[in-house]
């Protein structure tokens, strides 16, 4: 009975007034979720694409931008915002630090459209100099975007990624991410962003990630989106091992099983906008541990959402996806 109240074991919730329509034609029985799958965040998307800042400030009354990475992340995906977004930081003096939030993320992001994602010996010198440019640019906004607002904790997570890219050290990393953290704990984007960072191909040491997400778990609450995690932490240590097999053992299927119900499958979860990134980083760690139990829960809720990331780590990524969710 429990199961049927809270939507366990596959069932629907109760339906989002604000949810977009599941299209009717998929392929492969997928499709690509856009705007989060949020009508409103859709709206906004298009205001920004208009270079409506107007609109953009009136479609953020739902949201908060200092808290919301996946929101500020749809904005800072907006080819063109970079054309505009200035304007708005110079003569909206009272919004000044959500413009200034917006293009410091827009900047990261177009920063590394400049770079690409070539491996460093292969990026040009002027590549490489417009991904540095833009990150100053992207660091200058965003470091005053924070002292405008202190209780953002969305302005120290960019500073995360765009510190990585600017090789500017562990001590500077270090101090940014206990920025994040003083502002909240629990931050999944934050410790995401720090997972990466202790990678072995970002300096980090093997092994270290993984002990990062298991104590980042142990203080996250039951139903918290936190223990996702545990889920990207495995996906890392695939991505750095030689082995494709590599997470195919009892133990880690049983720890990555004991995070998705402590998480994104337990009753207390709840489904903001994006949610379906939650259940696509746990759908592709548990299909690379070859898992057969939890993830067919987490492929049935998600009834064919497929998200980028984290499938940009295959080549094929949406192939990946489709051919997973049909086991």
């Amino acid at each position: 009975m429990f199961d049927r109240l809270f939507g366990r074991g596959g069932e629907r919730p109760v339906a989002d007034p604000h949810a977009l329509p599941v299209p009717r034609r998929r392929k492969n029985g997928m499709y690509r979720l856009r705007a989060l799958g949020d009508k409103r965040v859709l709206a906004l998307v298009e205001s920004a694409d208009a270079g409506d800042w107007q609109a953009v400030k009136a479609g953020l009354t739902s949201f908060d931008l200092g808290r919301d990475h996946d929101v500020l992340g749809q904005l800072a995906d907006c080819s063109g915002v970079e054309d505009w977004i200035g304007r708005a930081v110079e003569e909206d003096k009272e919004h000044r630090a959500t413009a200034l939030l917006i293009s410091g993320a827009r900047h990261i992001v177009w920063g590394w459209e400049a770079r690409t994602s070539k491996r460093a010996k292969d990026v040009t010198r002027e590549q490489w100099r417009v991904f540095h440019e833009r990150l100053h640019i992207a660091e200058k906004q965003l470091f005053e975007a924070a002292e405008l607002r202190p209780e953002w904790v969305t302005p120290w997570r960019q500073l995360l990624t765009s510190g990585r890219g600017m090789s500017l050290g562990p001590a500077v990393s270090e101090t940014r991410l206990d920025a994040a953290l003083r502002r909240d704990p629990l931050d999944l984007e934050t410790h995401t962003e720090w997972l990466s960072q202790l990678q072995p191909r970002w300096g980090g040491e093997p092994g270290e990630g993984l002990a990062f997400a298991r104590d980042a778990l142990a203080r996250a609450p039951q139903g918290h989106r936190l223990g996702c995690v545990i889920a990207m932490a495995h996906i890392e240590d695939w991505v750095e091992s030689d082995s494709g097999d590599c997470l195919e053992t009892p133990e880690i299927q049983a720890e990555l099983r004991a995070a998705a119900d402590h998480s994104i499958l337990h009753p207390a979860y709840e489904r903001r906008p994006g949610w379906q990134h939650d259940f696509n980083m746990f759908a592709m760690a548990l299909s690379l541990a070859d898992e057969r139990h939890t993830v067919r829960r987490v492929f049935q809720a998600l009834d064919g959402a497929y998200t980028r990331w984290p499938w940009t780590y295959f080549a094929e990524p949406e192939e990946q996806f489709a051919r997973r969710h049909r086991v």
